[in-house]
This record gives structure tokens, C-alpha cells and sequence, in this order.
């Protein structure tokens, strides 16, 4: 799925925002960055990998490439520009995704079938458009500026959301290769043992959550508002593969009285016994991750479950899942740090340097929530094509908190709503406890 992103409603495309935070050079260098580690995402393939789309909810590297470029041809050029002539006619039809305001896209599940543009034309339409994007930049009067910088960074903040999609759309697609394909080595960081499951505790009351306006933001993090909570306590990490695999060795997935009646219906229609990638060989469970088929490492935290797994494994264990709001209070004071795509593991780590409070709140993998993904009060989605961007998905789907290791750290807030379907698997998303 593609996750939407918006601006926050302080910065809507047809306004001017006298303080935009990015000079020129600084928008250039951003823009350029994150447009390039994209491009560094897709080194590692042969010209065969670009095209292949293995399931509907993964799309071809190459329609990822084209279509973080459709966006800024289709919301900032030819809106802005009188004079710009597309690159093709038929890429708006192509590579839009769901935007129907804009026009009707192509079929979703047969992205793959598409050969042509071939991958060195997607390549050279991403050159072009990165050229214009930045002399639209450099020549743009002060009011132009003001005007187009949010629609750019707007379109940056999507770039960044395709390359974690990328990156876990190509883990999907190596994982049906009977080859056990690598698609890029990376040394994680080990360690001997990880501390016993602890508790934060955190005082009822009323509490302030959601996007204080003062940074980017998805119009779903909006408006900040007040919400009471009760007394509750998170765990001090996430749940490992080892405190899983008990839950597997127990017979849980077999037990219906563990799982929400739509959960355990999935896990008997789709054969479930183990999360996503994971394999018994001769005794011992293996999993397919970007680096290859791995030993399963009891310490790291367990990933590409199911918010059906998810709930499950807390209800056996005796505890729950914590509410979005909880988390958020619970991270509210913290330093953002953790395992995110710029450390390059490709995968979840064992908990490091382990000490007090709570730990891997950031990075590593998507935390399952209970809240169901809905509006907050007062939200209104943005007017236009770009509105069709979150509003349209607030129905069954969970919110997931936390960013992951395929996330970029300057991509991630606190106050950001990631949301899934109860039954997928394919992200990078894992557990943290509550009671």
C-alpha cells in the first residue's frame, strides 16, 4: 500500500508562508539528497530486478523511480509552469498511483507488465525532472518561492516514504527467488542476552497529542488536541525473536481462544505459523532477510507480523498493545535516536548498551497500536488532488508508531501515523508491550 503524506494545514499549496524553513541552497541540497538515495536504493539490482511485481501491495522498482518523479512533474511544473512541456503525455496515466482528481491511473496490479519506459528512460526522465525542479528553485522570485518550496518538500517527504516501500517491495520480491538472493551484506551489531522485560509507568490524566505545527507534518498528525489516559505502563523494549518463537513452540497459532476471530480465520486460510520469512530447517528457524537467508538471532526484536500476531502474542502473554496516544506520550520527552535506514543494517538490531527507561522506541521496526486509524477532532482534509492523500484510508486499518529500520531518520516525528491493514505482514513491523 501507499501510505499517503500531507503537509500540515499551515502550509497548503496555494498559500504563501512567509517562514518557510529551507532557503534555496538548503531546499537544493535536501531535494538532491533524497533524490539520490533513492537512486542508491536500486544500485544493487540488475535490469531484471526493476520490472518484477511478485503481489498487488508491490510495485516494481522502476514504477517507484517514476512515480516520486510523476509527482513533482504533475503538482509542481505543470501547475506552475506555463510553458513546460511533459515528458511523455501517457506518464501522468502510468505512474500516478490513486490521485483520481488528476486523472485515472493505471491498473495497480499490473505495474509489472509494463516494459516500457524502459528502466534507462525512467532514469532519464528522473534527470530531467530534478533539473527542472531545481531551476525552478534558483530562478523563482521570493513570492514563488514562498509559494512552491512546501509543494517541493511535500514531494520530498513522499520520496522518502516510496524508498522504505522500495526497499521492503524488493525484500518481498528476492524472498519468492528460490536463489536465496542478497541483495546488499550488512554486519549487524550482536549482542549476548537483552534485560528482562521491565516497565515504564505513566500517570492518568489529561494529555496534549498530535503535531505541535512547529515542523513538516502529515495532515493526519493534525490538529494537536487533548485526550485523557488512563494509568498505564509500557515495556522497556520490544518483543525478540526468542520471546516469539515460545509463543509459536506453545501451539499458539493453533489456539483460537488467543486471536480475534477475523485473525485466526487469516492464519487457517493463509497457513500461518510463523511470521513473515521465517522457515524451519533440521529444528531451527531461519529467516529471508536483504542480506540472505539468516540464522534466527534470538535477541534482535521480531518483525513482519501481522497486528493479528501482534495482538495475539500480548494477549498470551498475559499483557496488550498500547494505544497510539499512549506511545506518543510515553516518546514525548525523548531523543529521537535508533536503528533507521541512514545506519544501513537493513534489519532490525538486539538492543544495545541496555539501561533504564524505555529503549528502541525509534527505529528497528513499525510498533503495532490498537487505535484503529480515524481522524482526529477538527481534522479536514486538504482541498484538491492532494487531499486524496489520507482521509480517503481512515477505515480499518491499525496505526502503527516508532519508524523502522527502512525508515529515514530526517523522514520521522514522533508525532507520525503510520497504518496498516490487521493482516500485513510485509513491512518491517513488530511488538511493544503495554498493561
Amino acid at each position: 500500500m501507499e501510505n499517503p503524506a500531507l503537509p500540515s494545514e499551515q502550509i497548503k499549496s496555494d498559500e504563501i508562508d512567509p517562514t518557510f524553513r529551507y532557503s534555496r541552497n538548503e531546499l537544493i541540497d535536501t531535494f538532491n539528497r533524497v533524490r539520490a538515495f533513492t537512486e542508491e536504493i536500486t544500485e544493487p539490482l540488475e535490469i531484471e530486478d526493476y520490472v518484477v511485481q511478485v503481489t498487488e501491495n508491490a510495485s516494481p522498482a522502476k514504477w517507484h523511480l517514476a512515480h516520486t518523479t510523476w509527482f513533482f512533474e504533475t503538482f509542481l511544473l505543470e501547475k506552475e509552469l506555463k510553458d513546460y512541456d511533459p515528458i511523455h503525455p501517457q506518464y501522468s496515466y502510468l505512474f500516478n498511483s490513486y490521485y483520481l482528481q488528476t486523472g485515472v491511473p493505471h491498473c495497480r496490479a499490473r505495474r509489472g507488465n509494463i516494459s516500457r519506459p524502459t528502466v534507462k528512460q525512467v532514469f532519464e526522465y528522473r534527470k530531467s525532472i530534478n533539473e527542472h525542479v531545481a531551476g525552478l528553485i534558483k530562478n523563482a522570485t521570493d513570492e514563488q518561492y514562498k509559494k512552491w518550496a512546501p509543494i517541493i518538500e511535500i514531494g520530498i517527504h513522499h520520496e522518502q516514504q516510496h524508498q522504505e516501500l522500495l526497499m521492503t517491495d524488493l525484500k518481498y520480491m528476492f524472498a519468492q527467488n528460490p536463489l536465496n538472493i542478497t541483495y546488499k551484506e550488512a554486519d549487524r551489531p550482536k549482542v549476548k542476552s537483552v534485560p528482562e522485560l521491565s516497565w515504564s509507568s505513566f500517570g492518568e490524566g489529561v494529555y496534549e497529542v498530535g503535531h505541535k505545527g512547529d515542523d513538516f507534518g502529515y495532515d493526519n498528525e493534525f490538529p494537536r488536541h487533548k485526550t485523557y489516559i488512563h494509568d498505564f505502563e509500557l515495556a522497556n523494549r520490544l518483543v525478540t525473536n526468542a520471546e516469539f518463537i515460545e509463543f509459536i513452540e506453545s501451539g499458539a497459532y493453533g489456539e483460537p481462544k488467543w486471536w480475534l476471530d477475523e485473525g485466526f480465520s487469516t492464519v487457517r486460510d493463509e497457513g500461518w505459523n510463523a511470521p513473515l520469512y521465517w522457515e524451519k530447517r533440521d529444528g531451527e528457524w531461519w529467516q529471508f532477510t536483504l542480506s540472505g537467508m539468516e540464522k534466527i538471532d534470538p535477541n534482535e526484536p521480531v518483525t513482519h507480523v501481522s497486528y493479528f500476531e501482534a495482538d495475539a502474542y500480548a494477549l498470551w502473554r498475559g499483557y496488550r498493545l498500547p494505544t497510539e496516544f499512549e506511545w506518543e506520550v510515553a516518546a514525548e520527552s525523548m531523543e529521537v535516536t535508533g536503528n533507521f535506514a541512514d545506519a544501513a543494517n537493513l534489519h532490525p538490531v538486539a538492543l544495545q548498551n541496555a539501561r533504564s527507561g524505555l529503549q528502541q522506541m525509534f527505529g528497528d521496526v513499525w510498533q503495532w497500536t490498537q487505535s484503529s486509524y480515524a481522524p482526529y477532532p477538527g481534522y479536514k482534509p486538504l482541498p484538491g488532488a492532494l487531499g486524496e492523500y489520507n482521509g480517503k484510508f481512515m477505515c480499518n486499518q491499525y496505526v502503527l508508531r516508532g519508524g523502522s529500520c527502512a525508515t529515514s531518520k530526517s523522514h520521522f516525528r514522533k508525532t507520525y501515523r503510520n497504518f496498516f491493514h490487521a493482516n500485513e505482514r510485509w513491512q518491517f513491523t513488530g511488538i511493544r508491550l503495554a498493561k
